[in-house]
């Protein structure tokens, strides 16, 4: 037999919700949006909201745009570049060996 308490199984703000309770929805549109891999996202916004020209695709990441056949190209990612890549970016071959020269002197005792 139940215990008699009425509200048993229920939370704060649990029922019915209808358009009665909670006021009516704002006006929304559906924007499309496409990525460079083809995928289609409609996310909803309101009329009166700003649409912004990029959105983000959730299936791949890439950004979409509302162009279908001129989608915004995919981030380009640059390789990992190890200390000695960076080196030889700021230093040219015969800057390197002048530095070689000068370490090799001071560790003989020459300077």
């Amino acid at each position: 037999m139940a215990s008699g308490n009425a509200i048993r199984g229920s939370r704060v703000g649990a029922g019915p919700m209808g358009e009665a309770e909670r006021g009516e929805s704002a006006p929304r549109l559906r924007i499309s949006f496409w990525c460079s891999n083809g995928h289609e996202t409609q996310p909803s916004f309101a009329s009166d909201a700003q649409v912004p020209d990029n959105w983000d695709c959730p299936r791949c990441g890439f950004p979409a745009g509302q162009d279908r056949d001129n989608p915004p190209d995919p981030p380009r990612t640059e390789p990992y570049k190890t200390h000695l890549a960076y080196v030889r970016e700021r230093r040219s071959d015969a800057d390197g060996e002048a530095i070689l020269a000068e370490a090799l002197a001071k560790l003989r005792g020459e300077i």
